[in-house]
């Protein structure tokens, strides 16, 4: 299914929503979190918790463990964040929400909408907000949960934030949190095998650039037109040059395999997915959300395995 990405305003929009989260988790963020924050424990004395996404959630749940009662907004594997509309239920579990955890970068501002005087704006974790990234930067990738050292400080941003809540339990927070990056070091490892063999940066052909973090961090480069990219990102028609361009490309020795995002299938990714296995070439789903059954660091060891396998 093909979407229409938000524009660069909307973007930068998102981004100053992050910019206030960032700065209000810096400084005087603890006396606050403990406020509205607390107040917001539930009688079981978990701490509710929302996600735009199950990603977030997932990653939540692995440091929150049982501590924390998680309810991620979108669960659909078929839903599109950017055209996502919130039901009543989702609505509610906001308004009893401690804390709140979204990606940012005009990625689901569906979110800030849904929060928008329900859930303060100090008591989300906007993941685009993360020290080190310029969601503000031409071309920039929004899709950050397949950057693994972001999810690194997610995990530590999100055991510091939960134990301002809930300071009794501030040692299972920071030892689930320590487990999960330890997790996330070995897919790392791993990565740095894969980068180490493809000496130089192979090459990689893409429909969207929602896996690229990984793939770079696998050593991978590129390959693909960016015209193809972003009218597939944009949800408008690729020019047929451009169209031409990309299925010759996927033919060729200059790329290894195509990553696809069968979740914005059309077309126009259906033509250069049929143009790359008519030419022997491997192709790898990678997804926007989690395949059913699996947690963030599960489908995370898939997607590393599937590189593995090439």
């Amino acid at each position: 299914m093909n979407r229409r990405r938000l524009s660069r305003p909307a973007a930068l929009a998102g981004l100053a929503l992050a910019t206030a989260v960032a700065l209000s988790a810096c400084g005087g963020a603890t006396a606050s979190q403990g406020g509205s924050g607390a107040s917001r424990v539930g009688a079981d004395g978990r701490i509710g918790v929302v996600a735009s996404t199950d990603v977030y959630g997932s990653i939540v749940a692995a440091v929150g463990g049982a501590k924390v009662d998680v309810h991620s907004i979108i669960t659909d594997p078929a839903a599109d964040p950017h055209s996502y509309e919130a039901t009543a239920q989702d609505k509610l579990a906001v308004s009893k929400a401690a804390l709140g955890v979204a990606n940012g970068a005009g990625y689901d501002d569906f979110f800030t909408n849904l929060a928008a005087g329900v859930l303060p704006a100090k008591d989300i974790v906007t993941v685009a907000a993360t020290p080190g990234l310029d969601a503000a930067a031409p071309n920039f990738n929004e899709h950050l949960w397949y950057s693994l050292p972001t999810m690194a400080t997610l995990a530590d941003t999100l055991a510091t934030r939960l134990s301002a809540i809930a300071p009794a339990d501030a040692g299972t927070f920071t030892k689930n949190a320590a487990a999960f990056k330890a997790t996330l070091g070995g897919l790392q490892s791993r990565l740095a095998v894969l980068k180490k063999k493809n000496d130089g940066g192979a090459g990689v052909a893409i429909t969207e650039p929602v896996p690229l973090y990984l793939l770079q961090e696998a050593g991978y480069s590129n390959k693909t037109p960016e015209a193809y990219s972003k009218a597939i990102e944009d949800g408008s028609d690729v020019p047929p040059l451009v169209l031409k361009e990309t299925t010759d490309l996927v033919k060729s020795s200059a790329v290894r395999f195509l990553a696809y995002n069968a979740q914005t299938e059309g077309p126009q990714t259906a033509e250069v997915k049929k143009a790359a296995e008519s030419a022997g070439k491997p192709v790898l789903d990678f997804t926007e959300t989690l395949p059913a059954g699996q947690d963030y660091l599960q489908w995370m060891d898939a997607n590393v395995s599937s590189l593995e396998r090439l």
